[in-house]
C-alpha cells in the first residue's frame, strides 16, 4: 500500500490467532470542521453572560475614568509612569508587577484545582470574545440550523448581506477592542480625538490595528482552534486536576445505555439509562466534543451541555444532573453534595489558599506602608577636590522622584561625618509625579575626620509631611 501525505497504518494485535488482520489509516493531522454551537439557556449561561458583561464593563470602562485630574488607569511607557487611581508606579517598583503575576498565577491553581477550568469558560478573553461574536453571529445569521444551511447556499444576494453585516459588526467590535486596549497606554480622550481627526501617530495605528486584526481573527474564525492548539493551559491542565475536582462528567452509570424513547415510556422496562441520545450536549459545545466519551483536554468548563442536558431531562420529568459538575472521587463512590464540599477544602487547595492569603496581605501591607518618594545617590566620578576656604569637597548626583499627586518640597540633610554641610542649598521643589536629578557639592572642613573614605547619609523629608522621608547612604573621600 502506498503511503499518503499525514497518514500512518497502524496494525491492531488480534485478541485470538484465528483473528483476521486489519490495517487502520488514521491521518495524523485532522482537518478542522466548522463548528456551529447552538443557542442554548440556563443557570450556568446566565452565569457566563453576567461574567461577560462584568468583564467588558471593566475593560470598555476603566480607561474613560479620571483621577485627579487624569486618566486613572493608565500605563505611560513614554514617561516611564503607571497610574493605577491614587498609586503611581516607577520602573523601579517593578517588584509589585512581579507579585501581580505570583497572585495571579496562584489564583489559577486554586481555582483549578477546587473547579477546574473555570477561568477558561467564564473569564478568559478567547472564550468571552468567541462568545460575543457567536452571539452577533447568531443574531444576524440565525440560529445553528439557519447557519449550517447559509453556508451550503450557493452565493445569493442574501447571502452576501448576512455574511457582510455580520463581518461589520465583528470589524466594529474588534476596532472597539483595539482602540480601547491602546487607551491603557496612550490618554484614551487624546487617542479618541486623534482617531476622529484622522491624525493618529504610525505606532498608535499600527498596536490599534493589530489588536483589532487578532480580535476579529481569534473570536471571529480560530475560536476552539486557539483552546485546542495555542493555549498552553489546555496542555497542562492535567497536572493540576485530582480525583476531587469538580469537573464537567457525564454519569454513565445512570445514563447508559443510551437509546431514543416516547415521553411517557419507563426507560427501565425498555432496558436503557436516563441519557436519549439527543446530541443536545454536543450540538451545544462551542469546542464540539462529546462530554458523554469522558473529561477530554479541548473541555473548557463552560457548561453548556449542562444546562442543555438539565433542559432535556425537565422535559422527560427526569432528575437533572445526568451531566453535572461533580468530581471523579463522587462518581465512583456515589459521594453526596456534602462529602464533595468536604473534600474541596484538602491538603492542596489549603495550601493555596494559604500561599494567596500571605502575599496578598504582604502586598497590601507593602503598598499601605509605601512612601511616596524615591531617593538614588551617585557619587561624581571625579576625584574630592581641596579648597581654599580649608574645607574637603565630594560631589554627587541626586535623582529624587516624587511619586505622589500633589506637588511638595523637600528638604536636604546630610549627617555622618562631623562639619558636613551640604553647599547648594537644602531645598528643592517637586511638580507631581515627577522626577528630577541635581549636582549636591557636600563640604568638610579639613582636618575633621581621617583620611580615607567615610560613611554619609542623606535625608531627603518632605516639609509638609515629615513622615515622607528617605534616607539614603554613601562615601566620603578625604585625601
Amino acid at each position: 500500500m502506498s503511503a499518503q501525505p499525514n497518514i500512518i497504518p497502524i496494525k491492531p494485535v488480534p485478541p485470538d490467532p484465528g483473528h483476521e488482520t486489519k490495517v487502520i489509516e488514521k491521518r495524523l493531522y485532522e482537518k478542522r470542521r466548522k463548528i456551529y454551537p447552538r443557542a442554548y439557556s440556563g443557570w450556568f449561561a446566565t452565569w457566563r453572560w453576567i461574567m461577560v458583561g462584568l468583564t467588558q464593563l471593566l475593560f470598555y470602562g476603566v480607561p474613560w475614568l479620571q483621577w485627579n485630574g487624569r486618566q486613572a488607569v493608565l500605563f505611560d511607557l513614554e514617561a516611564r509612569k503607571f497610574h493605577v487611581f491614587g498609586l503611581v508606579f516607577w520602573p523601579q517598583d517593578f517588584i509589585y508587577l512581579a507579585v501581580l503575576l505570583v497572585i495571579s498565577a496562584l489564583s489559577l491553581f486554586l481555582f483549578t484545582a477546587i473547579g477546574g477550568r473555570l477561568f477558561c469558560g467564564y473569564a478568559c478573553p478567547q472564550t468571552v470574545y468567541t462568545r460575543i461574536f457567536l452571539w452577533i453571529e447568531h443574531k444576524v445569521e440565525g440560529d445553528r440550523s439557519a447557519r449550517m444551511r447559509l453556508d451550503a447556499a450557493p452565493l445569493s444576494l442574501r447571502k452576501l448581506r448576512l455574511k457582510a453585516t455580520k463581518h461589520a459588526v465583528w470589524l466594529a467590535v474588534a476596532g472597539w477592542t483595539g482602540f480601547t486596549f491602546v487607551g491603557y497606554f496612550t490618554p484614551v480622550r487624546s487617542l479618541a480625538h486623534q482617531v476622529a481627526a484622522v491624525s493618529l501617530g504610525p505606532w498608535q495605528t499600527f498596536w490599534i490595528l493589530f489588536y483589532s486584526f487578532f480580535t476579529y481573527g481569534f473570536a471571529g474564525f480560530m475560536r476552539e482552534q486557539v483552546c485546542k492548539y495555542m493555549c498552553p493551559y489546555a496542555r497542562f491542565q492535567s497536572a493540576m486536576f485530582d480525583r476531587d475536582t469538580l469537573i464537567i462528567t457525564y454519569d454513565s452509570k445512570r445514563g447508559e445505555p443510551r437509546g431514543a424513547r416516547s415521553k411517557k415510556a419507563d426507560p427501565a422496562s425498555l432496558g436503557l439509562g436516563d441519557c436519549i441520545d439527543c446530541e443536545l450536549c454536543v450540538q451545544v459545545c462551542p469546542v464540539g466534543i462529546d462530554i458523554r466519551n469522558g473529561l477530554q483536554y479541548e473541555c473548557i468548563a463552560c457548561a453548556a451541555c449542562v444546562d442543555s442536558c438539565n433542559q432535556v431531562m425537565d422535559k422527560l420529568g427526569y432528575a437533572r444532573g445526568l451531566v453535572r459538575y461533580t468530581t471523579q472521587n463522587a462518581i465512583d463512590n456515589g459521594l453526596g453534595k456534602r462529602d464533595i464540599w468536604r473534600r474541596v477544602l484538602r491538603t492542596r487547595t489549603l495550601i493555596y489558599i494559604g500561599l494567596f492569603m500571605a502575599i496578598v496581605f504582604a502586598a497590601a501591607l507593602s503598598l499601605t506602608a509605601r512612601v511616596p518618594l524615591k531617593v538614588d545617590v551617585i557619587r561624581d566620578r571625579g576625584l574630592p577636590r581641596e579648597l581654599d576656604a580649608g574645607t574637603i569637597e565630594n560631589v554627587y548626583r541626586l535623582q529624587v522622584m516624587n511619586t505622589a499627586e500633589q506637588p511638595r518640597r523637600f528638604r536636604l540633610e546630610v549627617t555622618g561625618v562631623p562639619g558636613v554641610t551640604i553647599d547648594d542649598g537644602t531645598e528643592v521643589d517637586m511638580q507631581p509625579a515627577s522626577t528630577r536629578a541635581f549636582p549636591v557639592r557636600v563640604h568638610v572642613p579639613h582636618k575633621a575626620a581621617e583620611k580615607g573614605s567615610h560613611s554619609i547619609h542623606f535625608t531627603v523629608r518632605a516639609v509638609d509631611d515629615a513622615g515622607v522621608e528617605v534616607r539614603e547612604k554613601a562615601v566620603f573621600l578625604i585625601p
